[in-house]
């Protein structure tokens, strides 16, 4: 099968707060990143096309909020693509999954 998907993913463990505007805050793990979005396990899954911020530390980056919306779920987590991204964001996104694939 062929991979369809615009940007490479590599395998993460980060820990990350989530955020939806009106809503209390929790906790999850990011699992799968790429520079346009991400999959997070977590307790609470947010309904498709939820609007959230995912706040996290990243190499060169702590406390880095990256805009989503919820584009799938499971039962354990859900796949979000990123909103719009500046330049710090982006990069410091394309290190990591760079670093992460050599």
């Amino acid at each position: 099968m062929q991979e369809k998907r615009r940007h490479p993913r590599v395998q993460v463990d980060v820990q990350v707060r989530c955020e939806i505007v009106g809503q209390a805050p929790f906790d999850g793990i990011i699992t799968d990143l790429s520079v346009g979005g991400l999959y997070i396990t977590a307790p609470k899954v947010p309904a498709f096309g939820t609007e959230l911020t995912i706040v996290g530390d990243f190499p060169g980056a702590p406390g880095m909020r990256l805009p989503g919306v919820v584009r799938w779920t499971k039962p354990d987590g859900f796949g979000a693509q990123f909103g719009l991204l500046g330049a710090r964001e982006t990069h410091v996104l394309t290190t990591v999954v760079h670093r992460t694939r050599a």
